[in-house]
């Protein structure tokens, strides 16, 4: 919707990971310094982990095009979920193209330490990333240990990337994954961006998308922003769009410290709105001269309250609907009415 209004060519605040808007902050030049790190071991386990929203699939969609140069190196990227064991191994034949169909857990490792082995003669390792690792269950990341041993005329052959939410590292740090812990070779915690590097950020973005300085950002907005994002770069590219979008509803040219102030409480009011509040337990003793009947009384106006505050909230969100639509159809007029 604003894109045209302000001659945007593309979305500058897109939540998917197109590497045309990677942006390398400081804190995604020392993730890839570890990273390049871990490739010169080239053994063992390489571990990034970061809060959600810090641009970890970025890192690894940057990484991947870094090395598809690189005729020496085989790699493979894998998205996990709530995998089990041989789950796991399915899903590594499927990332290496390897054919397989009811094969038992026996005949699946077979097959790839046979791939494993064919590439180091051919003089190549093997790299698998793992994305989202941290939905890996305790027995398939044993299983991924496993397949780290392997080794052809001395030298390992597979390297693992495991990147992932902090979870992951309190996982792999945990008593009980001693032999994993000692096949890690270096290990990285993404930060936020830093506070100086926000409005680079959204100006790289903005400039990305073809923003000729149509809107206008007061200076005053970026430290505002960080408050509310702690440098999340996906919580700064929603606030943002969401900015954009208040901007062009509003016919803003410039957007200033109240604007920002004014997106920043719709959007804590929406996050209310869907918030399901759950009325306190009330405990009964016999003892107590409360009467079953009266705590019923109690809970049912209680969630009264909140279903009352619900639908004026909704109402709300159905009005800033309903004038949205009502702008689009007014430009939609006006542009029918230019071809006339």
């Amino acid at each position: 919707m604003y894109k045209s209004f302000y001659n945007l060519s593309q979305n500058p605040f897109q939540l998917n990971a197109n590497l045309d808007f990677f942006f390398d902050s400081a804190g995604h030049k020392r993730a890839k310094a570890y990273l390049r790190y871990g490739l010169v071991q080239g053994e063992g386990f390489v571990v990034v982990t970061g809060v959600a929203g810090t641009g970890k699939t970025m890192l690894v969609k940057e990484l991947f095009q870094s090395l598809q140069k690189d005729n020496e190196i085989v790699i493979g990227v894998m998205v996990t979920s709530q995998l089990g064991a041989e789950d796991t191994l399915r899903v590594l034949s499927t990332v290496f193209k390897l054919p397989y169909e009811q094969d038992s857990k026996a005949a699946l490792l077979a097959k790839l330490e046979s791939f494993f082995k064919e590439t180091g003669k051919k003089g190549k390792r093997v790299l698998l990333v793992v994305d989202e690792a941290q939905n890996l269950p305790k027995q398939s990341i044993e299983e991924l240990r496993m397949l780290s041993n392997i080794e052809w005329e001395g030298k390992p052959i597979l390297q693992i990337f495991l990147v992932g939410q902090e979870e992951l590292g309190r996982r792999l740090y945990s008593p009980d994954m001693e032999q994993v812990k000692q096949r890690i070779v270096a290990t990285h915690h993404l930060k936020a961006i830093e506070e100086d590097e926000i409005k680079q950020y959204i100006l790289f973005r903005l400039t990305k998308a073809g923003w000729e300085n149509n809107p206008q950002f007061k200076e005053e907005i970026f430290s505002e922003i960080y408050k509310f994002t702690s440098g999340i770069p996906r919580r700064i590219n929603t606030l943002c769009d969401r900015l954009l979008l208040y901007g062009y509803l509003e016919e803003l040219k410039v957007i200033d410290l109240d604007n920002i102030k004014h997106v920043i409480s719709e959007i804590e009011t929406d996050y209310k709105s869907i918030e399901v509040e759950e009325p306190e337990l009330v405990a009964i003793n016999e003892d107590e001269s409360l009467s079953q009947s009266s705590v019923m009384t109690t809970g049912q106006e209680q969630r009264l309250r909140v279903l009352e505050k619900k639908v004026m909230d909704l109402t709300q969100s159905l009005n800033k609907e309903r004038a949205l639509l009502r702008k689009a159809i007014l430009i939609q007029l006006d542009i029918d009415d230019a071809y006339d």
